[in-house]
């Protein structure tokens, strides 16, 4: 059975269909070939409250210490710059009486160079026993000779005395014989006077350098007894750091010029000690507020301000980048801090009020010019914007966009041709807002920072350092 034929005029309808839609997908594309690929790519200009944040962690410190020492400047003293260890250490946190025992440094350096000091003392003793010994012999001897020579001196003279009676070239011999004998004797005091003088001399340098000697010896005595520390006032012993930030322990080295051992902090007034990076140590001035969580109790909020911002970066251990140190002082009072808590800081930089703000991921630069796009009319344009702070996710805007405007997230595929929008507002950039509260805290941070330092005091068993 042959098949039915098609008619033409059906051929013909199946041949427009496809051209038909051809035609409509060409024309959905030209019309919307400048629209948002996807709604979720836009993001709306909000107007608000406008925060700059930085976040950093640290450790709580005692604004107030008194400062458990090694005798540092009487190590210095005797030579003692290494070697010296803690060999006993009472427990950290302990809460001591003033005058109790807080540490025991190891003596046995010193008590090797006491060795030495006696050696020293025993030689140089025996060296003026034996110039002693040697002036005495000498001097002797000199004085017998000066007692000859005075005898020869009156043999002479009886000599003369009596050749008067002799011939004048006999005489005349008897004269010159008598003269040179005066001469030889005056010659020979002279040397005994200069004798006596030379082993005055030797005695007083030898002496000099025995009197060195001992007194290295009695420095080093001495210093043998300050190795026993113990605490100059009372309070909470807390264990000092060294340069890499570990605590000090039994073992631990101290040096002359870092004598410290432990601290006594006074917990009545605390303050933060944090590093900022230098990325974000710009934000930061003296006098911005900060507010302070504690890792061992997160519910826990304080007040800080800041009060001391460092001017030269600094390499700590185990990072990267330099840092800068930067100081919070606690403004709320709490009986549960202790020294070297760590802490979460979030310094308030800067606030804005009713300021509009984007998405970091909108903005553009090209040239010095920042920008979003934004469909304008219908169109797609480059809308110049001026950028007056920026936070960790967000931007300020002060110019080029109003509340509620649209923009692009991400760069549309195709920028082809899209029209600059400048901006040509002159607007000048906001000012931060200071409340009265932040206000009355910068004041109370200039009269921290204006509070000089107490000077260096004395503490028996080692420095007592008051810092402030």
């Amino acid at each position: 059975m042959k098949p039915a034929k098609v008619s033409t005029a059906k051929r013909r309808l199946w041949l427009l269909v496809p051209i038909a839609l051809l035609l409509l997908l060409s024309a959905w594309y030209f019309t919307n070939r400048n629209a948002p690929a996807n709604d979720s790519l836009m993001t709306k200009v909000k107007k608000g409250k406008f925060e700059i944040i930085v976040t950093t962690s640290g450790e709580l410190r005692a604004k107030k210490q008194v400062k458990i020492s090694a005798p540092g400047p009487e190590m210095m003293a005797v030579d003692v710059y290494n070697g010296v260890k803690i060999s006993n250490l009472i427990a950290e946190g302990t809460v001591v009486k003033k005058g109790a025992f807080v540490a025991q440094l190891d003596q046995a350096p010193v008590m090797n160079k006491i060795s030495e000091a006696s050696l020293e003392v025993q030689k140089k003793t025996a060296e003026m026993t034996q110039s002693k010994l040697d002036t005495t012999l000498t001097l002797r001897d000199a004085r017998d000779e000066l007692s000859n020579l005075k005898f020869a001196v009156e043999q002479a003279k009886l000599t003369r005395d009596q050749s008067i009676y002799e011939a004048p070239a006999e005489q005349r011999r008897v004269a010159i014989e008598l003269e040179k004998s005066g001469k030889t004797f005056e010659q020979k005091t002279q040397n005994y006077k200069t004798k006596i003088a030379q082993a005055e001399t030797k005695v007083q340098i030898i002496n000099s350098d025995l009197q060195k000697a001992q007194n290295k010896l009695n420095q080093l005595n001495d210093l043998v007894t300050k190795f026993t520390i113990n605490a100059p006032e009372d309070g909470m012993l807390i264990y000092d750091k060294d340069w890499s930030g570990r605590k000090k322990g039994v073992g631990s080295e101290v040096q002359p010029w870092n004598p410290t051992v432990a601290t006594l902090p006074d917990l009545s007034a605390m303050e933060v000690v944090t590093y900022v990076n230098e990325v974000d140590i710009q934000k930061i001035k003296a006098g911005q507020t900060a507010e302070i969580g504690l890792d061992a109790d997160p519910a826990k909020k304080l007040k800080g301000v800041v009060i001391q911002v460092a001017n030269v970066g600094e390499q700590r251990p185990n990072q990267d980048s330099k840092v800068f140190e930067v100081v919070i002082d606690v403004l709320t009072k709490d009986p549960d801090l202790r020294p070297s808590m760590t802490t979460s800081c979030r310094v308030h930089a800067d606030t804005y009020l009713d300021a509009l703000s984007i998405p970091l991921e909108a903005i553009n630069n090209e040239k010095s010019v920042s920008y979003v796009f934004k469909r304008e009319d219908g169109k797609l344009a480059r809308r110049q914007i001026r950028i007056g702070a920026v936070n960790e996710s967000e931007a300020l805007i002060y110019a080029g966009l109003s509340e509620g405007d649209e923009v692009y997230l991400v760069t549309p595929a195709d920028t082809t041709g899209v029209r600059w929008v400048l901006d040509k507002s002159g607007v000048k950039a906001p000012k931060p807002y200071v409340s009265d509260e932040e206000k009355r805290i910068r004041m109370k941070a200039d009269s921290l920072k204006k509070v000089p330092r107490p000077p260096q005091q004395g503490s028996g068993g080692g420095d007592m350092i008051i810092i402030g």
